[in-house]
């Protein structure tokens, strides 16, 4: 269950009193029940690979905070939270998003693809293997949001140029520099899935 913090109590409590100064009679209390309403949970149903997940979560909960948070999926992580660095990227309906910057309200009835969803089992996906043979990663905090990134650019082209790849994973920083071999990985999982892999 997640706490409301001191700040948040005393924002939510001064937004109430200067709705409530403002407005007179029923609109007051229409203000005061949205400020209460906006920190309650409520029920939302996520489908996360191939899953529906019924949680509880507050209208402001992220879809990054509920993933790794409320589900456990830790392959989402949390970066910069202000969606600069693309470590928490995931896929919503198939296109890259960061997770930080999605509201976990947003993503119901809609398709989110995390790191854990590629895998089939112990069997890694075709980006997951090229990430490996090219040793595209040092310490591998980002990597799971490259790879999200590269799977996103794969879904829509199939035989990207290096220009391409370049741009697809642009917004995922990878602050130990191993953009050079994270190239080659794309290029590589692009050669397998034309070869038909997955």
């Amino acid at each position: 269950m997640e706490r409301v913090s001191r700040r948040g109590f005393i924002t939510s409590a001064g937004v109430g009193a200067i709705g409530a100064a403002a407005l007179g009679g029923a609109e007051a209390e229409t203000a005061a029940a949205t400020v209460r309403a906006a920190g309650e949970p409520a029920p939302i149903t996520l489908r996360v690979n191939g899953r529906a997940r019924a949680l509880s979560v507050l209208p402001r909960t992220t879809l990054l905070e509920a993933l790794h948070e409320h589900l456990g999926l830790a392959g989402t992580k949390p970066g910069c939270e202000r969606g600069e660095c693309g470590a928490c990227t995931v896929l919503v309906d198939g296109q890259t998003r960061y997770a930080c910057q999605m509201l976990a309200l947003e993503a119901e009835g809609h398709e989110v693809t995390t790191i854990e969803g590629l895998a089939r089992g112990e069997q890694l996906s075709d980006v997951q293997k090229a990430f490996v043979a090219e040793d595209a990663m040092q310490c591998g905090y980002c990597t799971p949001g490259q790879v999200m990134a590269v799977e996103g650019l794969l879904r829509h082209e199939k035989d990207p140029s290096l220009d391409e790849i370049r741009e697809g994973v642009s917004g995922n920083l990878c602050r130990c520099g191993a953009y050079a071999h994270i190239f080659k990985a794309a290029q590589r999982a692009a050669a397998a899935r034309r070869n038909g892999g997955k």
